[in-house]
């Protein structure tokens, strides 16, 4: 769908639906006497971008945006009427056994991580939510490994088995910015994959065919298994996504695999995580928001179960999307996580989406406190 004009109809709404059509350039919505007025006003002056933006992020008085809104408005509502009858104790204790999360601000924040994406990739793979993640602990004993275990879990559930979105996890420190969301051919695209030496992507597409299907054949099943499943993802591609550093080099190649210079360890302090699809850009942020709980549930398991150092520094050799982040020193228990903002704008510097905004992570407010 690229273009669509329902003018002059009866309309008294407008589907949040439309605002995951990638495709979708041209709309006229005019002459329609809309409930939400602010809407009806910009579909008779804006461009059919900020209209869908508007959309995307629930309007006024709907979509998810709103309704996490008033979801909260009326948490609140109940959480002080519990607590001027004296019923609100438990709930109270409650309250503090939530992890805490953290967000800081593009504003507050003055060297600000940005992601540029490229028009090519809305023909591939066109959506991307990225944040930076500080405060976590993979030093002692199996938190790397637990860490890398829920990941794999992760892209097999929420992820569904990695045909919604990918994640992808990087070593803050070792990435230089500005990042590109970019595409490339498959024999001009070149990466490092974990465990590997540099190789062009068709060549390690067919490298992994050949493994999987020689693996198959020893296990005398019917089917491949493991990262190998999901190289059909790519079928039929004449590029391929890819996110690139300011020096050039591909650190990530999704949904097949990170590079060897991001790999993360059990000495790594800082985390660039990074989610993809080609599904929806709620899909994203719903990965997302799950990625960052589970990481405060791993988080706060190290900090009460304490263990030794180990010296276990294994990274998913090529599940690509996988590898976390720790912080050197244990932090006191109620130390927050800290999630810092960052943008993912065009090539002409406008914005596409921030991560976390003020609707973000309300998914998993249940289980998190997010000061924002």
């Amino acid at each position: 769908l690229q273009s669509l004009d329902v003018a002059n109809n009866r309309l008294r709404e407008l589907p949040a639906a439309l605002a995951d059509c990638p495709r979708l350039k041209e709309a006229n919505f005019r002459g329609n006497q809309l409930k939400d007025k602010r809407l009806e006003k910009m579909v008779n002056g804006c461009q059919t971008k900020a209209i869908l933006e508007y959309l995307r992020a629930g309007g006024r008085g709907k979509g998810k945006a709103e309704s996490a809104r008033e979801e909260a408005r009326k948490k609140k509502r109940e959480k002080q009427q519990k607590k001027d009858s004296g019923d609100g104790e438990q709930e109270e204790l409650e309250e503090a056994s939530k992890l805490l999360v953290k967000v800081l601000h593009v504003s507050e924040n003055p060297a600000p991580l940005v992601v540029r994406a490229s028009p090519g990739v809305k023909d591939v793979r066109p959506f991307i939510v990225c944040c930076v993640l500080k405060g976590v602990n993979l030093q002692p004993g199996n938190a790397l490994k637990r860490f890398l275990s829920v990941q794999t879990k992760l892209h097999e559930d929420i992820c569904e088995k990695r045909t919604a979105a990918t994640i992808a996890t990087h070593d803050l420190q070792l990435i230089k910015g500005p990042l590109t969301y970019d595409v490339q051919p498959p024999d001009g695209l070149k990466i490092t994959p974990l465990g590997r030496k540099e190789i062009k992507a068709k060549d390690l597409l067919r490298q992994l065919q050949l493994e999987a299907e020689e693996q198959r054949k020893q296990k005398k099943r019917q089917n491949v298994s493991g990262l190998h499943k999901y190289l059909q993802l790519l079928d039929g591609k004449d590029n391929y996504p890819c996110l690139v550093d300011a020096e050039g080099v591909v650190i990530s190649f999704p949904p097949i695999t990170n590079s060897e210079k991001t790999k993360v360890r059990k000495d790594t302090r800082d985390l660039f995580l990074e989610v993809t699809s080609d599904t929806s850009l709620q899909t994203c942020k719903d990965v997302m928001d799950t990625l960052i709980l589970k990481i405060a549930e791993l988080n706060r398991f190290t900090l009460e179960n304490k263990e030794d150092s180990g010296s276990d520094n294994k990274s998913d050799a090529l599940c690509g999307p996988v590898n976390l982040n720790p912080s050197q020193n244990v932090q006191p228990m109620n130390f927050p996580l800290v999630v810092e903002q960052v943008r993912v704008v065009d090539t002409d510097g406008n914005l596409k989406v921030l991560y976390p905004s003020k609707t973000d992570l309300t998914t998993v407010s249940s289980l998190l406190t997010v000061i924002r």
